[in-house]
C-alpha cells in the first residue's frame, strides 16, 4: 500500500539577486507589523507581511503565505486589510469627491468629460442647473441647446454623485458653487499630492481662489465673491455658462502667475497640498523679492522646498 506525502509549501521572499529563498533578510514579516521606517515605500515583489495575519487589498498579492507588493507605492492598512498605494497612478474615483475636469464630446443628454481617471466622467444633462434654475424635466428643446451649456473644451468643477459598473464616473454640477470655470489658470499634478480637505475652495490671503480637484486638477482665478444662495432664485444663465472672461488686473495676474509657479514647484519635489502649506510659501516668495519667471529656476525651486520642509 502507498501513500502519497505532499510536500510542505515554502515561504518565498525575492531576494535582489532574482533568487527566492526561505529566509526573510533583515525582518520577519510576522513580527515587523507594517514596520517600513519613515519611508514606508514598497517596491514591487517586496514582503509586507503574513497572509494568515492579513488580508490582501489593491496593490498587493499573495505567494505562499506571504502577502507582497504589486507595485510601488506606500503601505496603508485598515484593521487587517494591507494595501499599497501607488506612487504614480490614475485617479480612482469615490463618491462625493471634488473633481476639475475638462469637456472632451457633447453626446446625447450628456458630456464626456476628462478627469484624470481610466475612464471618462460622465455629466447627465438632467445632472446640471439650467436656466431659471427651476428643477423641471428636462425638454427636448434643452437638449438642442446643450452646447450654450458646455461645449468641447470647456473646463469645469463637478462633484462624483455615483460609480457606473464600467468605472466611469457620474458628475453633476446642481449645486452654484459648481459648473463652468472662468478667470484663471490650468495646472496638473500627480493626485497623489492632493489631500483630502474638509474644503477643496481656497481663497488664498493674496486675492487668488484654488479649486484643488482630487483627480489631480487644480484651478487657480482670482478671488470672486460666492454665491448667497444654491437655489431656484438669483440663477443667472448669462453669468455661470459665459465663455467670456472677465477683465483681470495687472496685480491679479501676477498673484495667478505666483502661486501657479508655486505648485509647479512642490508637485516637482513631490510635496503635498495644504491651504496652510501654500500660504507660507507664498508669503516665503515675497520675502525674496524676486521675479516670478525666477521661481522655475532650480536654485531657486530648491530653497523653497527646503523652506517649507523646514515648517
Amino acid at each position: 500500500m502507498f501513500s502519497v506525502v505532499s510536500p510542505p509549501l515554502p515561504r518565498y521572499d525575492n531576494d535582489y539577486d532574482g533568487q527566492r529563498t526561505s529566509k526573510n533578510k533583515g525582518r520577519d514579516a510576522d513580527s515587523m507589523d507594517l514596520d517600513f521606517g519613515d519611508a514606508n515605500i514598497t517596491s514591487p515583489g517586496q514582503t509586507i507581511t503574513s497572509s494568515q495575519a492579513f488580508m490582501r487589498g489593491h496593490g498587493t498579492y499573495v505567494d505562499g503565505e506571504v502577502v507582497l507588493a504589486s507595485v510601488a507605492g506606500t503601505v496603508e492598512r485598515v484593521n487587517k486589510l494591507i494595501s499599497v498605494r501607488a506612487l504614480k497612478s490614475r485617479y480612482n474615483g469615490e463618491i462625493g469627491d471634488l473633481v476639475v475636469g475638462r469637456i472632451t464630446e457633447v453626446a446625447a443628454k450628456r458630456w464626456k468629460v476628462d478627469v484624470n481617471a481610466r475612464n471618462e466622467g460622465i455629466l447627465m444633462l438632467s445632472s446640471v442647473n439650467l436656466p431659471g434654475g427651476v428643477q423641471r424635466r428636462k425638454l427636448e428643446s434643452d437638449e438642442l441647446q446643450m452646447r450654450n451649456f458646455f461645449e468641447e473644451g470647456d473646463l469645469l468643477v463637478a462633484e462624483v454623485q455615483a460609480l457606473y459598473g464600467d468605472g466611469a464616473l457620474s458628475l453633476h454640477t446642481r449645486s452654484l458653487k459648481y459648473g463652468k470655470l472662468r478667470n484663471g489658470q490650468f495646472v496638473t499634478v500627480s493626485p497623489m499630492l492632493i489631500r483630502r480637505l474638509k474644503s477643496h475652495f481656497i481663497a488664498l490671503p493674496c486675492g487668488v481662489d484654488l479649486i484643488l480637484g482630487l483627480n489631480g486638477y487644480i484651478w487657480i482665478s482670482k478671488h470672486v465673491q460666492e454665491f448667497d444662495q444654491e437655489g431656484e432664485e438669483g440663477f443667472d444663465a448669462q453669468a455661470v455658462y459665459s465663455n467670456k472672461n472677465d477683465d483681470i488686473d495687472s496685480n491679479s495676474r501676477l498673484a495667478i502667475s505666483r502661486v501657479s509657479n508655486i505648485i509647479r514647484v512642490l508637485a516637482a519635489h513631490s510635496m503635498p497640498f495644504t491651504d496652510s502649506i501654500l500660504v507660507e510659501a507664498y508669503d516665503w516668495t515675497l520675502e525674496q523679492q524676486g521675479d516670478v519667471r525666477d521661481m522655475i529656476g532650480e536654485d531657486y525651486a530648491e530653497s523653497l522646498v527646503a523652506a517649507m520642509s523646514a515648517q
